[in-house]
């Protein structure tokens, strides 16, 4: 969905700057879409076009992944699909950009050799065999490391003495890698980087102490191994990152049109694109991204009292400190259940697009009880940490005497993509941290007042939707490349408040007393509930 701000530019102004190049090309790789988007740089908050391809994550051999040849053929597609659409749209044709950015899902493990190949199938970010690499590593740094980082998969490959350990020459996330297929440089935002290692608050790189523990761990196993040697440059947002090679726009665009020599922005996560697409980079604001998976980021004014299981210390693109609340579990389940009744409509003779189905079911869920009737809804497909769970069992439970109406249903699918994350929350809740405002972005978000109503009822506080919120990440790499021209002169913050989202109107919606009360009873259900997945992972 194109937001509306394009109607702010006359036709001929948008012609003239994709002619010109005065625009920014941002691509992400996400969970289930690979999404481009592109932005006039006259004005960050005006898409001209978008496009898109759907791909899957694989699971082989017990592993998540996905296959860089699919990688490839699935950017390919998004492009050639963004190409069509500015085409379409504007009579034009696209052959250069002022500015292009790459950002991906975050953390993961893709180890490469001293001549460039792959030494083992990519492992993302929803793999959780890492668990005793990572309780060993928190204890070492005195930081959180969750199982998804970079490091932790490094160190259980060590432990597990696989094979390809001795030949790792650099370690990176998938947006570095694809920035570095683009452009030959190995950077990373800092964003990205700092779910592949800790860094350092005042040095903004990675934590040198912690990196020479690291290495005498490992001086038996690993003999010879330096870690910083292994890991990409990190930058900030607004660092030159490199430009567009001969090679790397033959990867992307095989016809030919498009132009070597355009400046990247540095690669980031999709954690960070997020709060650049919400404008959370400020302290006291936060954001939740919801897809695959659902996580929310809270800028920090002061340093955690402890360490907590449920938090990563990450930062903004600027290299601003960030709790991270990270559930591997977001809204997949309830596209399946949302899925069954597109299917029903269709096999009743009423066929309905999927839009139209989960905008008819969120609106239901609003005539639900506050507590969802006593229903609960576990979306597990997959194993979450902050739950306790090595694998998933997706479950639908409810007792006897619960009201089992298909807007109570419809509720407790929706709380149940926020169930894990406010469990998360908590920690922050106890440590005092305050939050002024949360942005939510998502495509679950799309129908107008509903899940962004029911988020704000589970973090009792306001939540806002801003009208570019349906396009992710994908705008947010293209802000942060255009942000390139900007950033010798401005503050990212500055940037975002002044340029990007200056006299936008932000739906907000403020948390329901009844709300907030109904989802405190479904949490303390869900809590109880809990060893009944774990149950089911068990038997199942």
């Amino acid at each position: 969905m194109i937001a509306d701000t394009q109607a702010d530019m006359p036709d001929e102004a948008v012609r003239a700057a994709i002619r010109e190049g005065r625009t920014s090309l941002g691509i992400e790789l996400g969970s289930t879409r690979i999404k481009a988007c592109l932005i006039a740089d006259d004005d960050p908050a005006t898409v001209l076009a978008v496009g898109a391809h759907d791909w899957e994550n694989l699971f082989v051999d017990r592993v998540w992944t996905y296959a860089l040849e699919d990688v490839w053929s699935g950017l390919r597609a998004a492009y050639a699909d963004l190409v069509r659409d500015v085409r379409e749209r504007w009579d034009v044709e696209p052959v250069v950009f002022g500015a292009m950015g790459v950002s991906a899902m975050m953390h993961g493990y893709l180890p490469f050799d001293a001549d460039g190949e792959l030494l083992v199938p990519f492992r993302t970010w929803r793999n959780t065999s890492t668990g005793p690499a990572a309780r060993e590593l928190t204890e070492l740094f005195g930081t959180n490391i969750p199982l998804r980082w970079s490091i932790a998969h490094l160190y259980q490959a060590v432990l597990d003495d696989e094979a390809h350990v001795p030949d790792v020459r650099f370690l990176t996330t998938l947006a570095g890698y694809v920035h570095w297929q683009l452009t030959g440089r190995r950077v990373l935002g800092i964003g990205d980087a700092v779910g592949m290692f800790p860094v350092d608050a005042e040095t903004k790189d990675y934590d040198t102490e912690a990196a020479a523990r690291f290495d005498a761990l490992v001086a038996d196993r690993a003999p010879g191994m330096r870690l910083v040697e292994l890991l990409p440059e990190i930058l900030l947002a607004g660092a030159p990152a490199g430009e567009l090679s001969a090679e790397g726009a033959s990867l992307l665009d095989p016809t030919g049109g498009l132009r070597p020599g355009i400046p990247f922005c540095p690669p980031e996560g999709d954690a960070g694109t997020g709060m650049v697409a919400t404008c959370a980079v400020a302290p006291r604001t936060g954001n939740v991204s919801a897809g695959t998976s659902i996580f929310a980021m809270v800028v920090l004014e002061r340093p955690l009292e402890r360490v907590h299981d449920e938090l990563d210390l990450v930062t903004t693109p600027a290299g601003d400190p960030v709790a991270m609340v990270h559930c591997n579990n977001g809204a997949s389940e309830l596209a399946a259940w949302v899925e069954m009744f597109v299917r029903f409509a269709e096999a009743a003779g009423t066929p309905l697009a999927a839009d139209a189905v989960f905008a008819t079911l969120f609106r239901e869920a609003l005539a639900g009880e506050s507590d969802a009737g006593g229903l609960l809804a576990y979306n597990h497909l997959s194993g979450e940490p902050i739950a306790g769970l090595s694998e998933g069992r997706p479950l639908f439970v409810r007792t006897p005497d619960s009201r089992f109406t298909l807007g109570n249903v419809m509720r407790a699918q929706l709380y149940g993509v926020f169930g894990t994350l406010a469990l998360g929350m908590g920690a922050l809740v106890d440590e005092g941290v305050e939050i002024d405002r949360m942005y939510a972005h998502g495509g679950m978000f799309r129908t107008a007042g509903v899940a962004q109503r029911f988020l704000a009822g589970a973090l009792d506080a306001p939540v806002a939707v801003a009208a570019t919120a349906s396009e992710g990440g994908a705008w947010g790499i293209a802000v942060l490349a255009s942000y390139l021209s900007a950033a010798p002169t401005t503050e990212l913050d500055d940037y975002l408040t002044e340029r990007v989202f200056a006299g936008q109107d932000i739906p907000t919606i403020a948390p329901d007393p009844d709300d907030v009360a109904g989802f405190a009873a479904y949490l303390d259900r869900y809590r109880a509930g809990l060893a009944v997945e774990a149950a089911a992972v068990t038997a199942l």
